[in-house]
């Protein structure tokens, strides 16, 4: 087990290599930081002096071993745009796009599991083809459509939630965040439920179809037959055999929402890591950039050790090694 763990912790390490050396590649073509830096009336030798400076004149490799030192003591260089450290712009926008993944996965776990359970358990049952029908419309409605309907509705119309914005923060343990105020649920809600809804239709369909699996194997049968309680047997025994792909598909759904919530937090105006990374991207802002898709790299490459682990916690049969 310690041994498998050490390979996967090399193998990410490798890994992130790669990425570091992807990003920087990517970096270096996107625009020469030197035009953003100085006015358009720069001479000629305050360019070749800036880029000296930058150290943008020296050979590409040498420029990849500094880009590299400096990512591993956490300088990612300061940001053309804020004027400051671009991994603190991307740390004070970090704690926002949490909160917005955090309650999503909440909703994700707590409504698709159930009904995906359920709708297997009873698939010829009005309310389970109800909710297969609905979860037809959750995978493919585009989260910008369903946003700006929620918008309209509950905003505009009703008037119940804000438009937009994040909402007072107040402290929960002694960490600032929204969701301890009732005005940062208030604000939190529709953007949750518009990256949610996708998300719940695709563990419905994936949970009612292995539950349904589930339900055909001797072993159910044995416990119906014996009269154990059908909650149990659901919950008990047929969704933890079922829970290994969902699990697997939870954990990219996480990285996802930590990486794309772009366009959710552009149409509530959320102040979270999203938003940024579009306006550094139309600011050419490379530090920004750059910090942003190695530690979004860097979550992905971790959510994915973690669910393997957590494959061996639910069925012991199975190691790390991808063997039963």
């Amino acid at each position: 087990m310690v041994k498998t763990i050490l390979q996967r912790f090399f193998q990410m390490i490798i890994v992130m290599i790669v990425v570091t050396i992807l990003v920087f590649l990517m970096s270096y073509k996107i625009s020469n930081p030197v035009y953003l830096l100085l006015p358009e009336t720069a001479t000629d030798e305050q360019v070749a002096e800036a880029m000296k400076e930058l150290g943008l004149d020296r050979p590409l490799y040498i420029q990849y071993g500094i880009f590299l030192k400096n990512v591993l003591h956490g300088d990612f260089g300061n940001s053309y745009f804020y004027h400051q450290s671009a991994l603190s712009v991307i740390l004070e926008k970090m704690p926002a796009t949490m909160e917005l993944v955090l309650v999503t996965m909440i909703l994700t776990i707590l409504i698709g599991i159930p009904l995906g359970v359920f709708a297997g358990a009873y698939p010829k049952r009005l309310t389970s083809k109800a909710t297969m029908t609905l979860s037809i419309f959750g995978v493919s409605l585009p989260s910008f459509w369903v946003g700006m309907i929620l918008i309209y509705v509950f905003s505009l119309g009703l008037r119940v939630t804000p438009v937009s914005g994040r909402g007072a923060v107040g402290t929960i343990l002694g960490i600032e965040t929204s969701l301890a105020t009732l005005d940062g649920w208030h604000h939190i809600i529709l953007p949750s439920i518009t990256l949610a809804l996708g998300n719940i239709a695709s563990i419905i369909r994936l949970t009612r179809a292995g539950t349904q699996e589930q339900m055909r194997q001797d072993y159910v049968k044995f416990a119906r037959a014996k009269g154990v309680a059908t909650r149990k047997v659901l919950f008990g025994h047929a969704l933890k055999n079922t829970l290994i792909p969902v699990i697997t598909i939870l954990g990219l759904q996480l990285g996802d929402l930590i990486a794309f919530t772009t366009i959710t937090e552009t149409i509530f105006a959320w102040p979270g890591m999203g938003k940024m990374a579009l306006d550094a991207i139309s600011q050419n802002d490379r530090p920004i950039i750059s910090a942003y898709l190695l530690m979004v790299s860097g979550m992905f490459i971790l959510i994915n050790f973690i669910v393997d682990v957590l494959y061996t916690v639910i069925d012991p049969r199975v190691s790390l090694g991808g063997e039963e």
